[in-house]
């Protein structure tokens, strides 16, 4: 399934939509990369950007031949159509699913959503790597009745698992 309409943003071709609180990491560069043959990395996230610290560490984590992208979340969401790639194929990482939520409410409209390792004190264990707080649920579950298929998924090799099957099992569990 295609990540973002086609047509909609003429200069990227979203390979990746994800939501890691890791950001750029091991299983995006060593697993994703290869896997969706990207070559461009775009992180939206508040707190990193404008931290030349935090950019530069995930700038010298990345490949050379890997263009990356750093921008925080209204500034994406102003900006994301008129962003220059030269057609590369991109992963968006968000940090958070209030991120994700937030910019697709904002206007930028995709069709898919990768949950990849979302960890937070309280809230719902999903999987392993993913925990879900009760607006972590509220929002996915709003992408999900606007059309967005939202899987969670560590690595390219994993069985998606649907946040739909997720749903369901904890409803049936209450």
């Amino acid at each position: 399934m295609p990540f973002y309409p086609e047509g909609l943003s003429e200069n990227v071709d979203f390979v990746l939509i994800r939501v890691d609180n890791r950001l750029v990491h091991g299983q995006i560069l060593e697993a994703w990369v290869p896997s969706v043959k990207a070559t461009c990395i775009i992180v939206v996230d508040d707190e990193v950007s404008g931290d030349f610290f935090r950019e530069t560490v995930i700038k010298m984590a990345v490949p050379r031949d890997i263009e990356v992208l750093i921008f925080g979340v209204d500034e994406f969401s102003e900006s994301f159509n008129s962003l220059e790639t030269d057609q590369k194929k991109a992963i968006l990482l968000f940090s958070s699913i209030h991120d994700a939520f937030k910019t697709f409410s904002s206007g930028f409209k995709y069709l898919a959503l990768n949950i990849g390792n979302v960890y937070n004190d309280e809230g719902k264990t999903c999987s392993s790597s993913i925990c879900l707080t009760d607006r972590d649920f509220e929002e996915i579950s709003s992408l999900s009745e606007s059309g967005v298929s939202v899987e969670l998924r560590c690595v390219p090799r994993d069985k998606p698992v649907y946040f739909k099957e997720i749903q369901k099992r904890f409803k049936d569990n209450t």
